[in-house]
């Protein structure tokens, strides 16, 4: 599978400004604000992540394929159960960022064939999801030990 760097390049260029535009996303999710959270502490698990996916893109894998573990991913899980997150404010938050990467690609990327653009953002959602997996195994890893019985 050739590997196409426009994307890439793409995201990694607008990191950013493709936090900018999920957290502005965030803060208009009520079920989300209800958590009170600095900017830096609802995005410290951004720009690793955003890493991950531009390796990803770089260096394809197959689709379904969790080959990358994410240190990063684990410890969002962690830090989002302690935080008071639910699982379901944790998906919320995945989708809104597929949204604005999506989003991203839908202003700066022009030249890529629809097939090209298509395997991009397969792998893109993959990683995502296969990220949000890690956390959520993490996050219920944590609230296990919250109902561990103390021994005497």
């Amino acid at each position: 599978m050739p590997v196409n760097d426009n994307v890439a390049n793409v995201l990694e260029r607008e990191t950013d400004g493709t936090i900018d535009n999920w957290y502005s996303h965030v803060e208009k999710e009520n079920d989300l604000i209800t958590v009170a959270l600095s900017r830096e502490q609802r995005c410290a698990h951004l720009p690793e992540m955003f890493r991950d996916i531009v390796t990803r893109l770089r260096s394809p894998l197959p689709l379904g394929t969790r080959a990358l573990t994410s240190d990063a991913a684990h410890d969002h899980g962690c830090l989002r159960r302690e935080q008071r997150y639910t699982a379901a404010m944790m998906v919320e938050e995945s989708r809104m960022l597929q949204v604005s990467i999506f989003q991203t690609l839908q202003l700066y990327v022009k030249d890529e064939t629809p097939d090209e653009l298509l395997l991009d953002v397969m792998a893109i959602a993959d990683e995502v999801d296969s990220q949000l997996a890690q956390a959520m195994t993490s996050y219920i890893s944590q609230a296990n030990q919250d109902f561990k019985p103390i021994k005497p």
